[in-house]
């Protein structure tokens, strides 16, 4: 039986190398200039970053692979390409900072703490799991990203170096007794609290909407109506319809396929009366159809790609554009028809397409002096774009937009009274609480007198270190501004109002005598600590980039 953290790092490895493949995206725009056409990109630029040479891609997955390894060992799951990129150049500005402070290469020694020290390895009870770590090294001997041990212990031994600079960076920071003090008391205030829940969704008032206030509506909200700019392009299309009758596999690459990607093929429910038997065989014949379909798919998604890519890239080898002879001709012996997509927006994408949004971003980099994209993946397989025109952005005419505005306006209506009504029970049950009136009484009246449905309840006592479970964020977040005694004004939050009392507060001794002044003090020390660290980092970054940032052609 697979353990979990097989099946974890298995999971794992394989965003890790599509987050690397993604990232090295981002930084190839500073390389190349898109303006020079559709593959003068082909023309690699040198950059160099910390040593790296950001036009190389073998270099780009050395800096970003080993930030997003680091990053899955030390925070135990995926980061996405924007966190990505930055903590991979915070990563290889401290180990240039390490170089120039002549910082040791890390310690066997100091490698084995980090190891146990990874919250990824640690087992239910927080500490180190040995069993966890061997499973980990086991599965690095059939991991395909390429990563083994030798690089992950690389990996390891620059993480050591780094946190010495970072600790060197961020100093003993420096924190003010009186935060400290602030920090305890809103920790471990033990509060009591009454919560009365406004239902938002019942509550419809009745809104006249004649055509002289949606007329005012919509020229004081015209900005919400406003159509944004619209992006008018044709397409080649490459279809996966066409190639799949094309597509011959044998009996050995279906089943190689399916061992390779079991998670993808369940078999099929069993008969909850039948005993549950385990036969590789039949549960392969079970699904066989849905594999060959998958892997045919997938070869044909492959085959449009690459169609597209060339079909591209022959445009601009030959230098042909829409709008000329040759153009019309090209296509023409090559069988190609373009289609055209209805204007869209960068934000809606193509509905052809299904809204998709790398389609929309990427027709929108085109002009009239970038007429062709480069393929682009779609649903129904790869297609290439060319640019037609760029509708600009207008005002519409009322009629046009009419039953929206008629939405928004009793929409808009609704809420302001709803908060009319918020601040109503407010004052309400604050009356009631300050006669001698309990909570859920105050709130009981309230709402027969106002005619809503209102819950209340109260909690029992606890602190913000340990919530209760069930407590509503927006509660949470309105502890630092609320007093024994007082009644907030209504919060709206999702479907609902919330009106919050503070039944009691109990605030602990937070002088330096507590013993947890002292733990408190270091906690905040520290997290200034980091973000000093951090900000310094983000400024040796921001230069060092300005250093080899292209000019400008």
């Amino acid at each position: 039986m697979i353990s979990w953290i097989q099946k974890y790092f298995h999971r794992h490895f394989k965003v890790i190398f599509l987050l690397v493949l993604g990232a090295m995206a981002i930084p190839l725009v500073w390389v190349f200039n898109p303006s020079s056409g559709t593959h003068a990109e082909r023309q690699v630029l040198e950059r160099r970053v910390f040593g790296y040479n950001l036009g190389s891609a073998e270099d780009q997955a050395r800096l970003f692979g080993d930030a997003g390894l680091s990053a899955q060992l030390q925070m135990g799951y995926p980061v996405d390409g924007a966190e990505l990129q930055d903590y991979a150049f915070q990563r290889a500005a401290s180990l240039q900072l390490a170089e120039q402070l002549h910082l040791p290469p890390a310690t066997q020694q100091e490698i084995t703490d980090a190891i146990k020290s990874l919250r990824i390895f640690a087992g239910a009870d927080g500490q180190f799991d040995a069993q966890r770590y061997a499973t980990f090294r086991d599965s690095l001997k059939s991991n395909r990203a390429g990563f083994n041990e030798a690089s992950v212990t690389r990996v390891l031994s620059d993480d050591v170096r780094i946190n010495k600079v970072q600790r060197l960076i961020a100093g003993p920071g420096y924190v003010l007794p009186a935060e400290v003090r602030m920090q305890l008391e809103q920790a471990d205030a033990s509060w009591t609290l009454g919560v009365a829940t406004i239902d938002y969704a019942g509550f419809n008032p009745t809104i006249p909407a004649t055509d002289e206030l949606l007329t005012k509506f919509y020229e004081e909200n015209a900005f919400r109506y406003e159509i944004p700019p619209r992006v008018v392009v044709d397409y080649a299309e490459f279809s996966l319809q066409a190639i799949l009758p094309t597509i011959q596999v044998t009996e050995a690459e279906v089943r190689a396929f399916y061992d390779a990607n079991p998670a993808r093929f369940p078999k099929p429910a069993a008969d909850a009366k039948a005993p549950a038997k385990t036969d590789p065989a039949v549960d392969y014949a079970a699904v066989r159809p849905q594999v060959e379909a998958a892997l045919k798919q997938e070869r044909a998604r492959r085959i449009a790609a690459k169609n597209a890519s060339d079909f591209a890239y022959s445009l601009f080898e030959k230098k042909l554009k829409p709008g000329i002879p040759e153009f019309t001709s090209y296509l023409a012996a090559q069988g190609i028809t373009l289609k055209s997509l209805a204007p869209f927006t960068r934000e809606a994408g193509p509905a052809e397409f299904g809204g998709s949004q790398e389609i929309a971003g990427e027709a929108f980099k085109l002009g009239p002096n970038h007429r062709i994209s480069d393929a682009l993946t779609a649903p129904t397989g790869s297609v290439v774009l060319f640019w037609q025109d760029l509708q600009p952005s207008r005002k519409p005419a009322f009629v046009e937009v009419r039953e929206q505005v008629l939405a928004d306006y009793r929409e808009s209506e609704k809420r302001k009274r709803f908060v009319e009504l918020g601040r109503t029970i407010r004052s309400a049950i604050e009356s009631r609480v300050k006669a001698g009136a309990n909570f859920t009484d105050a709130v009981a009246a309230a709402a027969s007198a106002n005619t809503v449905k209102i819950e209340a309840k109260m909690l029992a006592p606890f602190t913000r270190r340990q919530p209760p479970q069930d407590l509503d964020y927006t509660v949470y977040g309105a502890l630092e501004r609320l007093d024994k005694g007082q009644v907030l004004d209504m919060m709206i939050a999702r479907e609902h109002g919330l009106i919050v009392y503070a039944a009691d507060k109990k605030v602990p001794e937070a002088s330096e005598a507590n013993p947890q002044f002292a733990a408190a003090r270091t906690q905040l020390a520290m997290a200034t600590g980091r973000v000093g660290a951090s900000a310094y980092l983000n400024e040796v970054v921001t230069e060092e980039l300005k250093k080899s940032e292209p000019t400008p052609q």
